[in-house]
């Protein structure tokens, strides 16, 4: 773990000390032996995840090395959060305090986090580079579908640039409800709408709203009973060209190390032919990856 211990060493704070970031990305593959293993600041904590279990010496000598580090950096105490995921799955505050409610930042946006509730924390890291296109790229009066919302992170950045309306789905009720926290803590009071949806069974509702300047889609890559990317890209592209206005966008992800870019790329051309590729945006330079198909994959697309 030594590349581990490199990067704690040598972690600055953020410019803004709010910011939520990855400071090491072992899941890259460009650090042998560390591949199980990443380390985020959602401050003002620090978040070590390990997709195999540690054992009690290893986890004793990350909380030295963070203690050492620090103290070096903040007259503040230290609170880190150690995450298993797979084999021994759990989650356990190391050392406190958490703050109640956790709130991180982001280009200026405001996220409602939960380090101890469940796998996921409610911001993507990976996907900074996706919200800064679309904060990009929406234009002053849009309407934006976000499919597959989440905590409605692409909608807080839509409405701060100009769009009319968002209409957020997500079949996880608890999910829009941090979605709506999420807006209450950027003081956006309109224009967002959450739909507690499944999808798939809400075509005609989603199209009669349309159509859309911007159709984000960023689904889970494999949740039994919501998306199976395999399976469900080429049904969810089909539907694509009917929602977006002339010239309108369609944002699309996926994040699925064994299926590279090409595997989208064919859903998207050969199941929605009336969309143009336009570029494939960059992931952020703190999740680099031996391969770019093993990483993110962010595509963007324009209708004729």
């Amino acid at each position: 773990m030594q590349a581990l211990f490199d990067a704690i060493a040598t972690m600055a704070l953020s410019s803004s000390p709010s910011d939520a970031r990855r400071i090491f990305h072992g899941r890259g593959g460009l650090h042998p032996g560390c591949e199980h293993l990443a380390l985020d600041a959602f401050p003002p904590a620090l978040l070590l995840t390990s997709f195999q279990p540690l054992d009690e010496a290893a986890l004793a000598a990350i909380g030295e090395a963070l203690a050492a580090r620090w103290r070096e950096l903040s007259d503040a105490p230290l609170c880190w959060v150690y995450q298993c995921r797979g084999e021994g799955a759990g989650t356990r505050l190391m050392v406190g305090p958490l703050p109640e409610p956790h709130v991180v930042t982001e280009a200026g946006a405001r996220y409602l986090v939960h380090l101890l509730r469940g796998q996921n924390h409610g911001l993507f890291l990976d996907m900074a580079e996706g919200r800064r296109w679309v904060r990009e790229h929406v234009q002053r009066g849009d309407t934006v579908l976000n499919l597959f919302a989440y905590s409605c992170a692409f909608s807080v950045v839509a409405l701060q640039a100009g769009a009319r309306e968002v209409v957020n789905v997500d079949m996880a009720s608890g999910a829009l409800v941090t979605g709506r926290a999420n807006h209450e803590l950027n003081g956006l009071k309109a224009g967002a709408r959450f739909l507690a949806h499944d999808i798939f069974n809400s075509w005609g509702k989603l199209t009669r709203g349309g159509p859309y300047e911007l159709v984000i889609c960023d689904p889970p890559s494999f949740q039994k009973g919501s998306f199976v990317a395999t399976k469900d890209w080429a049904r969810l592209a089909r539907r694509l060209p009917a929602l977006l206005a002339p010239g309108g966008h369609a944002l699309v992800c996926l994040n699925a190390p064994e299926l590279g870019v090409g595997f989208l790329r064919e859903a998207i051309e050969s199941n929605a032919p009336e969309l143009a590729f336009v570029e494939r945006v960059a992931n952020p330079v703190t999740f680099p990856d031996v391969s770019p198909e093993r990483g993110l994959k962010v595509l963007a697309y324009r209708r004729a």
